[in-house]
Order: C-alpha cells, then sequence, then structure tokens
C-alpha cells in the first residue's frame, strides 16, 4: 500500500475512532438539518426510511447540494461522492461507477423504472435522464438493492422528479427555475418546471430544458505523459531510415491536441408534460417525455486503423480522409410513463402502487455528414408493489417486476447483433423490529430469455438473490449494522453475443455464449452516528465473485484492433468509504461547518491479476459557511494514483482539485432564490479519472468559473 493510499485508510479509521469518542457524549439530534440524517430514502426499499437507518452505504443530492454539484450528465454530477466515480468519456457520455462497477451492473433509474436507453452497452452511449430537470438523485451503494434487479448488484441510481404530479401545490401553482453559465466549455443552461393545479385534485405538470456548450479547456495536453511516452517509445523501434514515417510522426506531434479537447461539444433539450389525479386516499398519473442531444465523441476520430504495410497508398489515403471525420452522437429518445398508488386495506396489504414505463431510443453516430451506425432500443418496465399491513413489530412487502428490450445496431459498429430479452422478477422484502435491533430479510428470484434471431440463439436463466441484514441500535443516535447479500446475474445480451469493431473502446470485441450466471456473496458493516454537532458514517465491504464477466484482452488483433474477449473469472472486491461532518460553530445567525470524506477499492482476481480500471482512492477535505443571506465554501479533493494496472492499461497520475463557492440569497431564507458562483478546479491542475477508457486522450476540465442562478416558488 502506497504512503498516499494509506492517506486514504488513515481518514476511514481517524472517523471511525472519532464516531466511537464521540460516543460518551450522546445527546438529542441537534443542529444544522443539512448536516443529519433525517432525510427520507425512497428508493431503499418500498417502506421508505430515513437515511440514518439504511444499512447499506448511501447518499442524497437535493437542494443546494444538487445545484452546486450538477454537470451535464449523471455520471459527472455524481462523482466525487463516497464509492462514486464515472466512466469520464466527454460532456456528453459519462456513466456513474460505484465501488468499481458500472455498466449493467448500476441501475440508473428514473423515478423508480430504468432509463430505457443504450447507456450500459457502451461508455460513449449518454444516459438518458436529465439531472437539470432533477428534484433529487439517490444513490445507494451495494447489493442489498433486490427491488430494482438482479442486476443492481453494484448499487442503484434513481433520479428522482415530479413529472407525474402526486401533491396538489399548497399555493395552486409551484415551480423552479435554472439559469447557468461557465467559462471552461461556455456552457449555457437553462431550465424550468412548474406544477399547477387544474382543478381541486388535478395537476399539471410542464418542464424543459436546453444545454448548449463548446469544445471544453484543459490544462495542457490531451494526451497523457505516459500516452506520449508510449508513442515515443514505439516510434523508436521502427527501423532506421524510414524517412515517411519520421515525417508523420513529426506531423501528428504538430498536431497534438493543447488546451481544449476538440469535439467535446454538446447541445441538449428536451422536455415533459404531465398530468396527476390526487385523491385522499390515492393518486394516479401519466407523462411524456422527449430527451435530444447531439455530443462529440472525444478521441473517437482516427478511424480503425494506425498502421498500413507499405505499398497500400490508396488505402493509407482513405483512411486519412475517414481519420479527419469527428464522430458525434446525435440522440433522440420518446418515454411515456404511468404511475399510480392507493392506500386502502386489502386482504393482507394496506397499500398498492404500479409504474409503467415505455421508451422509443435511437442514436445515430455520425461519422462527418456520413450516418455511421444506428442504435435502436425499444423497451418497457413494469413494476408492482403491495405494502403489507404490520403484523406486530413486523412489516414488509413484495411485488413483481418485468423488463423488455428490443434492441438493434445496424453499421460498420454494430458490434451486437439484433437482439430481444425479457426479464420478469418477483420479490420479497420483511422487516422486524424489535427495541434495539432490526432485522431485515429479502429474496428476489428472476427469469431471463435473451435471444438472437440473427444467429438464432436463445439463452435462458432463472436467478435467485436474497439479502439479510441486522441494525444495532446503541442509543437512538448510534446505529452498527452487519449486512449479507447473494446476488446472481445473468449474462447481458452484449456480453454474449457481440462480435464486431468497437471504435469507442478502439477494440474488437468478442462475446461469448458459453457465460453462466455470475454470482457475487457480499458482507458490509456500517457504523453510522448522528449526534449533536456531529454526524458521520463508515462502510466496509468485501464481495467474492463467482465467474464475474469481464473483458479479456487476447493479445490478438483484428482490423489491427486489440481483441476483447467477454470471460469469466472469479474475483474479490474490498473497499471502504467514510464521511463525517461537524459544526464547529452553531450560531443562531450562522453555522460553520468541517466535513470529510473519503474511499477506496481494491478488487483482483484468483490468480491476484488486478481488475481492470478501478478508481484511484480519495480523501476531500470541506469548510462551509451558511447565514441567511450567504453561503460560502470550498473543499480540497485528493485522487491517489494508479501505478499498479492491469495489463495493457497505463498508470494514472495523482492529482489535487480545489473548489470553491459563494452564494448569495438576496431575500434570504425566506424565498427560495440565490445567485451562485463557482471557482472550479482553481489550480488548473491535469487531472484524469482511472476508470475511463479515454484517460490517456482526454483529462477533465481546466479551471472553470460558473455563475449560477436558482429560483422557487
Amino acid at each position: 500500500m502506497t504512503k498516499k493510499l494509506r492517506s486514504g485508510a488513515s481518514l476511514i479509521a481517524v472517523s471511525l475512532a472519532t464516531m466511537i469518542a464521540n460516543n460518551a457524549a450522546a445527546q438529542d439530534p441537534g443542529g444544522n438539518q443539512e448536516y443529519n440524517y433525517d432525510t427520507v430514502i425512497v428508493s431503499a426499499t418500498p417502506h421508505e426510511k430515513a437515511q440514518f437507518d439504511v444499512l447499506q452505504g448511501s447518499s442524497v443530492l437535493e437542494g443546494n447540494a444538487l445545484s452546486e454539484n450538477l454537470e451535464a450528465t449523471i455520471g459527472e454530477t455524481l462523482a466525487g461522492l463516497p464509492g462514486i466515480s464515472s466512466t469520464s468519456f466527454g460532456a456528453g457520455a459519462s456513466r456513474p461507477i460505484i465501488r468499481g462497477l458500472g455498466g449493467d451492473r448500476i441501475r440508473v433509474l428514473v423515478n423508480g423504472i430504468g432509463s430505457i436507453d443504450a447507456s450500459s452497452t457502451s461508455p460513449d452511449h449518454a444516459v438518458a435522464a436529465e439531472p437539470l430537470t432533477a428534484q433529487r438523485i439517490e444513490i445507494l451503494r451495494g447489493a442489498s438493492t433486490l427491488v430494482y434487479g438482479n442486476n443492481a448488484v453494484g448499487g442503484v441510481v434513481n433520479v428522482i422528479d415530479s413529472r407525474i404530479p402526486t401533491v396538489v401545490p399548497e399555493n395552486g401553482v409551484s415551480g423552479k427555475a435554472r439559469l447557468s453559465g461557465d467559462t471552461a466549455a461556455d456552457d449555457r443552461s437553462a431550465a424550468a418546471a412548474i406544477d399547477a393545479a387544474l382543478a381541486s385534485n388535478v395537476v399539471l405538470h410542464v418542464d424543459g430544458f436546453y444545454r448548449n456548450t463548446n469544445n471544453f479547456t484543459i490544462p495542457g495536453y490531451a494526451e497523457s505523459a505516459f500516452q506520449m511516452a508510449l508513442e515515443e517509445e514505439e516510434h523508436e523501434e521502427h527501423e532506421e531510415g524510414e524517412e515517411e514515417e519520421e515525417e508523420e510522426h513529426e506531423e501528428h506531434e504538430e498536431e497534438e491536441q493543447f488546451g481544449f479537447v476538440e469535439n467535446s461539444d454538446l447541445e441538449n433539450k428536451g422536455g415533459t408534460i404531465g398530468i396527476g389525479f390526487v385523491g385522499e386516499d390515492w393518486n394516479f398519473g401519466a407523462s411524456f417525455n422527449v430527451n435530444d442531444s447531439n455530443y462529440g465523441v472525444p478521441g473517437h476520430s482516427h478511424g480503425h486503423h494506425e498502421e498500413h504495410e507499405e505499398g497500400e497508398e490508396e488505402e493509407e489515403e482513405e483512411h486519412e480522409e475517414h481519420g479527419e471525420e469527428p464522430v458525434r452522437i446525435d440522440l433522440n429518445q420518446k418515454r411515456f410513463d404511468l404511475a399510480g398508488g392507493v392506500q386502502r386495506n386489502f386482504a393482507i396489504f394496506k397499500e398498492g402502487r404500479i409504474r409503467f414505463g415505455y421508451a422509443d431510443y435511437e442514436h445515430i453516430e455520425l461519422e462527418g455528414d456520413e450516418t455511421g451506425t444506428v442504435f435502436a432500443n425499444k423497451g418497457w418496465e413494469g413494476r408492482m408493489e403491495f405494502i403489507q399491513q404490520d403484523a406486530g413489530n413486523l412489516h414488509g412487502s413484495m411485488g413483481l417486476q418485468i423488463r423488455d428490450r428490443d434492441f438493434s445496431a445496424i453499421g460498420e459498429e454494430a458490434f451486437t447483433p439484433p437482439n430481444e430479452t425479457r426479464q420478469v422478477g418477483l420479490f420479497v422484502v420483511e422487516e422486524l423490529e424489535m427495541e434495539s435491533l432490526t432485522f431485515e430479510v429479502g429474496g428476489r428470484w428472476d427469469h431471463q430469455k435473451t435471444k438472437s434471431t440473427t444467429l438464432n440463439v436463445e439463452r435462458t436463466f432463472s436467478t435467485f438473490s436474497f439479502s439479510t441484514g441486522a441494525a444495532f441500535h446503541a442509543t437512538e443516535n448510534d446505529l452498527f449494522g452487519v449486512s449479507y447479500a447473494r446476488t446472481q446475474r445473468a449474462p447481458t445480451p452484449e456480453e454474449l453475443y457481440s462480435n464486431g469493431p468497437h471504435l469507442a473502446t478502439a477494440s474488437y470485441e468478442v462475446g461469448n455464449l458459453n457465460l453462466g450466471t455470475e454470482t457475487a456473496n457480499s458482507v458490509e458493516l456500517t457504523l453510522k452516528r448522528n449526534v449533536d454537532r456531529f454526524t458521520g458514517s463508515v462502510n466496509l465491504y468485501h464481495t467474492w465473485y463467482d465467474n464475474f464477466i469481464y473483458q479479456r484482452e487476447t493479445g490478438e488483433e483484428m482490423d489491427e484492433l486489440h481483441v476483447l474477449e467477454y470471460a469469466a473469472r472469479d474475483a474479490t472486491f474490498t473497499g471502504a468509504e467514510a464521511e463525517f461532518s461537524y459544526l464547529l460553530v452553531d450560531d443562531q445567525d450562522y453555522t460553520l461547518a468541517l466535513s470529510a470524506a473519503g474511499d477506496f477499492v481494491h478488487a483482483r482476481f484468483n490468480n491476484d491479476e488486478i481488475v481492470p480500471r478501478l478508481p484511484a482512492a480519495s480523501v476531500q477535505v470541506g469548510l462551509d459557511y451558511l447565514s441567511e443571506y450567504i453561503d460560502i465554501g470550498g473543499e480540497v479533493r485528493y485522487v491517489d494514483s494508479k501505478t499498479e494496472t492491469a495489463e495493457d492499461v497505463l498508470p494514472t497520475n495523482d492529482y489535487v482539485n480545489i473548489d470553491l463557492s459563494a452564494a448569495w440569497k438576496p431575500f434570504g431564507n425566506d424565498r427560495d432564490l440565490s445567485i451562485r458562483l463557482q471557482a472550479l478546479n482553481i489550480t488548473d491542475s491535469e487531472q484524469r479519472d482511472h476508470t475511463s477508457q479515454l484517460k490517456d486522450l482526454l483529462p477533465k476540465m481546466g479551471t472553470n468559473f460558473r455563475l449560477t442562478v436558482d429560483y422557487g416558488f
């Protein structure tokens, strides 16, 4: 363990010691609402519960915290929260990574229903969920998320908005608006939402958003020092006297991107109209949403090939012409949602809920003016949940979930053949509350059938997952929890059927029809404390994987692309997250709060090889001054280097990020109006995420000044 990595573990140890030491001075919860665990998490289970009582790691972004962290993508919005990183694939497409797991192991939801897009198939595909119109974003880390599917082993991200109203506005109308601009990407963003009562129990919802950015600025070269050194080493290995190759190398050096990232601009717009019918013990509503995005894919415009045999002049000319064309993605999704619920005793139940979402998704990969590959996904997902009547100290719920996906990709980058997938799941969650102990148990059965008519292949899987946990309250302000989960995940169509070039990852992907069920056994320890001025939590976890599915480097090449084959091996993941806050000053007129957080994850295959592209360990410290009219804050975050890497993955340097923020509330806390100025990455440090497949071609933004106006009524 490096000295830098030990610093991350030390913070977690210090947090744990501080929480234990404070136990002697336990008092009734107090202090500022912003720093306690009273927030209700609706995604934890169908019962809903306070964040303090959630056994696994959890985070909530809403209000000022959401506004301050808001970025163009869900991945970048959440990156930096404990245990969460991002695929960092440019301004238009970055998906969350939780505890080192991404892709199909993370479920991104919109109001409890999947985003129904193509984002899990490739890191250059955007998530069709818009942060600009979100009211809050809930994140659950870990495997105890059975109610959302067997492929939520890494966690769940639930983007919650009011597209289907469930309450009547107090004054007949409510809404919010946001304007934002920055300097690093010339970002110009706007969003607005309004809920209006058309009758005593009928509410109309309308929202819309627009974002436009240019190519964003970076501190230095787009290519990393490790990438440049590798290219220089490969160049020196060429035979002497190859003058033509020498000239090409010099031209490449001259064209090296510096100070900005080409083809990193973005235009995104969309909107929603919804209606809700709200009764005393029931509600029902529907909504229609359109999401339209056009964004560049950085580092994706150099074509397939990097070398050609001598004499292939015509092919070389065609390659050069193709390489000059930037690749863009033109994305469009039309989505229809239904949601309803009734609170009325029937049989053994006291409440029933139904949710349904259907989406027609398509994105076109454009190579200049030419259409490259067209990805389409028509899918729907439905859920029914039944909340049981309390039987003494026992309460619980059960439900049914069905997902259907009709996916196709047509074009030169159609690495996955058309396929259809149907998933059916049944789940039950029970909770027994005693004086100082709470026991949880849940189980889920899933059946998945996926077929490719092109290959004339059909695979079916039946999986069973369960979780159990216990929470011990030494006092009403302390929680010690332990949980165990056994989760089974069926392989995705991409993992089974892929066979073609995938330029986004500079690889030729090959599926594996022999893949079986992936099984994860996870243990997690949780310690939380919420007393007086102190709030903190520590989560330690360890997961054993049987048949962990990953992409294996074969060492072969096809069309001068590295061949990656899906394979399965046993693996173990170990990690920790810690976060705490302490009110240094809790005055009637203002508060001064110190916060800190840290995380790390370590993962190996059974032969001690490193699992590829794990996030680096990180620690961060923040200081916030909050008053009626002025809020001022700052945060320093250190991200460790990654020098010990998987095969064919270059190292990544460490970096320090410093952000400052100041908000002015002209009418104080009585009116929801704030004007916020942020200075991000003020030292202009070079930052690269080790989790990104573009990390050696695409650093994060340099110094950025952002001005945001938020208004609510």
